[in-house]
């Protein structure tokens, strides 16, 4: 189908829902953090023993996206993808932003909670931001009416509940001698500190901040009641702007490490630590849809669940299931190592995704479409009837006609995969898809608990799959295949008209410098910035 005759059904598609749908839909987007594509229970035949029961329910109800994708493999350019349809190469969100970092999502970048409030949507955030600490960066800042999260992720400084990582991560000291070499009065008992101190399981680092809106309310933060918090804020969210349209954005800290869990979900699962916290998660999504339901708006809310990457393998024991995606040909041929965040392979990319809308999307239905999380700043603002800043190129689509109608062949006819990370020019574009065939123009792994690790490599020509026949990425396609050289053509074309596009588009970088002296600190008298607990 011709691009024009595409562009004029979807505005008829879009005009006719506006018709039907007066009231302006509400939408919820749920970001989970280091989720694999197996960790869903309901993307298994046999979901036996799942973890994810809630999550089960609402594929059952809703429609399960098969080829759907992270915008990075990591969590800030992921962040700036979903929330500006655009790749890292656009915004200048190449990689991390740390607690320390001066800068953020550049100002000149215009968000999906900034175009929805122009269109009259209330605007909310719960959770995980990592788009900048200062205060012009602040998710307050950027769209969003109300904010209650941590400004970036919960591994980022120390919590006097540590909980599971690898390596074990130290609590906060009460740091009555650090105080005391600076000058400053503790605000802690001696024999509490010293006995910190004496056994070293303590650090002085910056302890993890609690935002509501701008103000910090708890540091460090209490992370085994956090996912229990984030529910309680969003119900409450939920029915206070359940009479008008509102976009509600929930980024959790689960499954990032360090993992916790409340008391309730101690013995609820039977694989182990990661099951446990899988569960609280679950729970916590369960929660939000419950609420919906509760306050009658089921019928004019789209609400979308999905990740911002793949697991991190490093983690052993503590990271999730990338499901069949397992980038076999890294470890047989590539000399080993991680095919998940960080990485370009389909483990690393591939994101648990459901998207839920009684009555507006089809029930029990597995769609195909290749989609992403850079279409989501694109199709809520068309559901919304907003418009999109004319002043730039996005790499997103609008994907009304594939989730109203089920239109497989309506989402991307190819899809660009940044580094991010695990090669060496992180930001580039160094791998894609078209249609069934994956790309790679160079293949990276990152470290993994199962042996050694190989190097960057760059391939001339690329290596292609056939994930159609091939969903682990075994066995790379010789010369001989029939339409080798045509995809190899296309491949290369696209990467020439895509990199020229990005110098033509208005584009921006992001200052990743840092400073001491602006970290997040609610008492500048502690060495943790220590004010709770």
């Amino acid at each position: 189908m011709g691009l024009v005759l595409r562009a004029l059904l979807l505005t008829a598609l879009v005009a006719e829902f506006h018709h039907a749908y007066a009231a302006k839909p509400n939408f919820i987007v749920m970001f989970a953090d280091d989720t694999g594509w197996g960790d869903l229970g309901a993307n298994w035949d046999n979901p036996a023993g799942s973890d994810t029961p809630r999550l089960d329910e609402m594929a059952a109800q809703g429609t399960r996206m098969y080829d759907w994708h992270a915008g990075a493999s990591v969590c800030t350019p992921s962040r700036a993808a979903l929330l500006t349809g655009r790749l890292g190469r656009r915004t200048g969100i190449t990689h991390n932003f740390n607690p320390l970092s001066k800068g953020g999502l550049p100002l000149n970048e215009t968000t999906v909670a900034e175009a929805l409030k122009t269109a009259g949507y209330h605007t909310g955030m719960i959770g995980k931001w990592h788009l900048g600490v200062y205060e012009k960066f602040h998710p307050f800042h950027r769209g969003f009416d109300f904010y209650y999260g941590l400004p970036y992720s919960n591994d980022m400084g120390c919590t006097d509940t540590p909980g599971y990582n690898k390596p074990m991560m130290k609590s906060c000291c009460h740091d009555l001698k650090q105080s005391r070499a600076r000058g400053v009065r503790s605000l802690y008992k001696k024999e509490e500190e010293e006995e910190d101190l004496a056994s070293g399981n303590c650090t002085t680092g910056l302890a993890v901040p609690l935002y509501h809106n701008t103000t910090i309310i708890e540091q460090p933060v209490d992370l085994v009641s956090l996912a229990t918090r984030y529910g309680d804020q969003a119900e409450q969210f939920i029915a206070d702007k359940s009479k008008e349209p509102f976009f509600l954005y929930m980024a959790f800290a689960h499954m990032h490490v360090p993992q916790n869990h409340a008391e309730q979900f101690e013995n609820a699962s039977k694989n182990g630590q990661y099951g446990k916290t899988l569960r609280e998660l679950d729970w916590t999504v369960g929660r939000v849809l419950d609420a919906v339901e509760k306050n009658g708006i089921s019928d004019n809310t789209f609400i979308l669940f999905t990740t911002d990457n793949g697991p991190w393998e490093s983690k052993c024991n503590l990271t999730g299931s990338k499901g069949p995606f397992q980038g076999t040909w890294q470890r047989t041929m590539g000399g080993g190592g991680g095919t998940g965040k960080f990485t370009t392979w389909e483990g690393g990319h591939r994101a648990p995704t459901i998207a839920y809308w009684p009555g507006r999307i089809a029930a029990g239905h597995v769609n195909h479409a290749l989609a992403s999380s850079l279409d989501i700043f694109p199709t809520l603002v068309s559901m919304a009837g907003g418009e999109m800043p004319a002043d730039r190129m996005y790499d997103g689509v609008d994907l009304t006609d594939v989730l109203l109608n089920g239109n497989d062949s309506a989402g991307h006819q190819y899809l660009f995969h940044p580094n991010s990370g695990a090669g060496k020019q992180i930001g580039n574009l160094t791998a894609m898809r078209i249609g069934q065939y994956k790309i790679f123009f160079e293949t990276a792994p990152t470290g993994d608990c199962t042996g050694p690790r190989g190097k960057d490599t760059f391939h001339d020509p690329p290596l292609v799959f056939d994930l159609a026949s091939d969903i682990g990425e075994m066995h790379p396609l010789d010369s001989s295949h029939a339409g080798y050289k045509t995809i190899i053509s296309q491949a290369n074309g696209l990467l020439t008209s895509v990199n020229a596009a990005i110098a033509r588009d208005n584009t921006t970088v992001a200052d990743y410098s840092g400073s001491v002296l602006d970290r997040p600190c609610c008492n500048a008298k502690h060495v943790c910035c220590r004010c709770t607990g």
